[in-house]
């Protein structure tokens, strides 16, 4: 069992560290997706340098990371081989290495994104309500401000708060213990942003494109 976990780890940190924006910037528009925009390895450089259709695929497929990886536990618990408590606890474990993976993917010089996109696809495995709520927070926040980076940090925090005020029920003290770590997580990779913000130089991207 011990050497199971271990290798599930693994696996989960691999599919996480699979950079899915270089990988697509080169294989179909030739180039390193982190030479262009904010120079960021994710879903909203992909948006911002080469467009929709490319944006929807990296983000598709770096939520589609986090979801499989934080999914590995829930196969254990079917074949009974770990009650839900741990379960839960795996399923933090194997989504956050996934996260970790983006962050610092082995394929790429442990140089990649800002795991917004996996988080989000590990909170959708984790907790699928208060990750639909999250998502529509972010919807709220970037159509009146713009500012993807904001409505990340703001649908992260909101996150925690929820399982903390229980919305949803009463909810295992580790998973609101994840919660606030994520969304501290979240808030850390985008300090840099937060110093855009203020300073008024941050970009802007829109729901709906405006005409040129």
């Amino acid at each position: 069992m011990v050497f199971l976990i271990v290798g599930l780890c693994l696996l989960s940190y691999l599919l996480g560290s699979i950079p899915t924006a270089i990988w697509y910037g080169e294989t179909y528009h030739g180039i390193d997706i982190r030479e262009h925009g904010s120079g960021n390895a994710g879903a909203t450089n992909t948006f911002r340098v080469l467009g929709r259709k490319a944006g929807s695929i990296v983000l598709f497929v770096d939520a589609l990371k986090g979801f499989l990886a934080t999914s590995l536990a829930a196969g254990l618990f079917y074949f009974r081989l770990v009650d839900w408590e741990t379960c839960v606890t795996l399923k933090i474990l194997f989504g956050f290495l996934a996260v970790i993976g983006h962050l610092l993917p082995i394929f790429c010089d442990f140089k990649g994104g800002k795991g917004v996109a996996t988080t989000l696809g590990m909170v959708l495995a984790l907790h699928p309500q208060a990750a639909l709520v999250s998502i529509l927070v972010f919807l709220v926040v970037f159509a009146v401000s713009k500012y993807v980076s904001l409505g990340s940090m703001v649908a992260s925090l909101a996150f925690p708060i929820m399982l903390s005020l229980g919305v949803f029920g009463q909810e295992l003290p580790i998973l609101i213990y994840f919660g606030s770590f994520v969304a501290f997580l979240v808030v850390f990779t985008h300090r840099q942003n937060i110093v855009r913000i203020f300073q008024g130089t941050e970009n802007r991207m829109y729901l709906i494109p405006r005409k040129k």
